[in-house]
C-alpha cells in the first residue's frame, strides 16, 4: 500500500509540475500573438496570475471548492490549509492516489489557468490594476464555487454531469469571463474600421509556436494527472486520446482555414491544436482513439469558424481565446454525451445542463466584477497609452530595448 501510494503520488507531483509549466506556454503564446509594445505587460499579468492564484487558492479557494459535506451549491471548510492528521502525522489514507498536500497543489495550478485564459483575450488595452482585482475575485471566489458543483461533490456531480479534466470547469469558466471582458472593454483601436477587420499580426511566431508545444506537453499533466493516480491503463489511454485530439485539431484547422482563406495560416494551425486539446479534456479517459480523432477534428474546424464569428460580431480577441477555450470547451463537454461511456440522450441533456449552469455563474460573476470596475476605476487604458504601448506607460521599460527601432 505504501509503495503504491508513493508511485501514485510521485506521478501526481510530476503532473503538477507539467501543469505549472503550462503557464510558460500561455505566456509565450500570448506575447507571440500580440504586438511587441505590450510584451512586458502580458508577462507581468501571467506572473501575477500564478503567484496571486496560488496564494488565494491556499487561503480561500481550496476549501471553497472542496468543502466536504455541503448543500451542493455553496460550502466553505474554513480559511487556510489544515492537513488531515493521524497520530500527529499526515494521514496517508487521505486518498489512494495522492496526499492532501499534492491534492492542493495540483488543483491550485488548475485555478490559475482559468484566469490566464482571460489574460490573452483582454491583451493590449486593459488596465493592469483592474485586471489584477478581477483575478483576485474570480480565482478567489467564482472559480472555486463553480468547481465545487462538480469536483467538490455538488449538485451537478450528483446529477451525473461529467467533466474529466475541465473542458467546462477550467476552459469554459475562463472562456465565459473572456467573452464578457472583451464585450465590456471594446475592440483595440483600428481593429474594426470602415466595416473591415484590421489585422494586428503577432510580433513573434516562434514564441507562439513554442508556447503551443509547451502547452501540449503540459496537457500530459493536465489530463494525465486528472486520472488522480498512476493507474497504467487509464493514464496511458488518456495520454493517447489527448495527443490524437491535438494532432487532429491542428491538421483539420489548417486544412479548413487554407480552403477558406487560400493560405496556410500558422495561427490557425496553433489554435487548432489547442482546440483539439480543450475538446478532448472533458472525456479523455472515456474515448477510443478514433473518437478522440473525431472530437479533435471537429474542434479544429470549430476554431476556424469560431474565430470568424467573433470577428463578425465585432468582438476583439487577440489570441482566439474565446474560440479555443469557450466554444471548444462547450463542444468537448457535449461530446461526452455523444461518444463517452454513458453516451445517450439523457447524458447529453445532463451535459447541456452543466454547460448552462456554468455559463450562468461565470457570465453573471464576471459581468458584475468587470462592470463595477468599469464604472468605478475604469478597465481600459487611454488611447495614448494603447497607441504607444502598455510596456512604456505601465512598466516604464521595453521588452527588447536593444533590438532596433521601437514599435509604436
Amino acid at each position: 500500500m505504501d509503495a503504491l501510494l508513493t508511485v501514485n503520488n510521485v506521478w501526481m507531483m510530476i503532473c503538477t509540475g507539467l501543469v505549472f509549466f503550462m503557464h510558460l506556454g500561455f505566456a509565450f503564446l500570448e506575447i507571440g500573438l500580440t504586438r511587441q509594445k505590450n510584451t512586458i505587460n502580458i508577462l507581468f499579468k501571467n506572473l501575477f496570475i500564478i503567484t496571486a492564484g496560488l496564494l488565494l487558492y491556499c487561503l480561500l479557494g481550496f476549501n471553497l471548492m472542496y468543502p466536504g459535506e455541503f448543500n451542493g451549491f455553496f460550502g466553505f471548510a474554513g480559511f487556510g490549509l489544515s492537513s488531515p492528521l493521524v497520530d500527529g502525522s499526515l494521514d496517508l489514507g487521505y486518498n489512494e492516489g495522492y496526499t492532501y498536500w499534492t491534492d492542493f497543489l495540483f488543483q491550485g495550478m488548475f485555478a490559475a489557468t482559468a484566469a490566464t485564459i482571460v489574460s490573452g483575450a483582454v491583451a493590449e488595452r486593459i488596465k493592469l490594476n483592474s485586471f489584477m482585482i478581477f483575478v483576485i475575485l474570480y480565482v478567489g471566489i467564482i472559480y472555486p464555487i463553480a468547481g465545487s458543483w462538480k469536483w467538490g461533490g455538488g449538485f451537478l456531480d450528483e446529477m451525473g454531469f461529467y467533466d474529466f479534466a475541465g473542458s467546462t470547469l477550467v476552459h469554459s469558466v475562463g472562456g465565459w469571463a473572456a467573452l464578457v471582458a472583451i464585450y465590456l472593454l471594446g475592440a483595440r483601436i483600428g481593429k474594426f474600421k470602415d466595416g473591415k477587420v484590421g489585422a494586428f499580426p503577432g510580433h513573434n511566431m516562434p514564441f507562439a509556436t513554442a508556447g503551443v508545444l509547451i502547452l501540449w506537453l503540459g496537457w500530459f499533466g493536465f489530463n494525465g494527472g486528472s486520472v488522480l493516480s498512476a493507474d497504467p491503463e487509464l493514464t496511458s489511454l488518456t495520454l493517447v486520446t489527448t495527443c490524437l485530439a491535438a494532432a487532429a485539431g491542428g491538421v483539420t484547422s489548417f486544412i479548413v482555414s487554407s480552403i477558406r482563406y487560400k493560405n496556410y495560416d500558422i495561427t490557425m494551425f496553433l489554435n487548432g491544436i489547442l482546440g483539439g486539446l480543450v475538446g478532448i479534456t472533458a472525456g479523455a479517459d472515456q474515448m477510443s482513439p478514433t473518437d478522440a480523432i473525431l472530437i479533435g477534428a471537429i474542434a479544429g474546424a470549430i476554431i476556424v469558424f469560431g474565430v470568424a464569428l467573433i470577428d463578425k460580431i465585432k468582438l476583439d480577441d487577440p489570441v482566439g481565446a474565446v474560440a479555443v477555450h469557450l466554444i471548444c470547451g462547450i463542444w468537448g463537454t457535449l461530446a461526452v454525451g455523444i461518444f463517452g461511456n454513458m453516451a445517450g440522450v439523457d447524458q447529453f441533456i445532463t451535459q447541456l445542463i452543466g454547460v448552462a449552469c456554468y455559463a450562468a455563474i461565470c457570465i453573471v460573476g464576471s459581468f458584475i466584477i468587470f462592470y463595477v470596475l468599469k464604472v468605478t476605476m475604469g478597465i481600459r487604458v487611454s488611447a495614448k497609452e494603447e497607441t504607444e504601448g502598455l510596456d512604456i506607460h505601465e512598466h516604464g521599460m521595453d521588452a527588447y530595448p536593444d533590438f532596433g527601432l521601437k514599435e509604436h
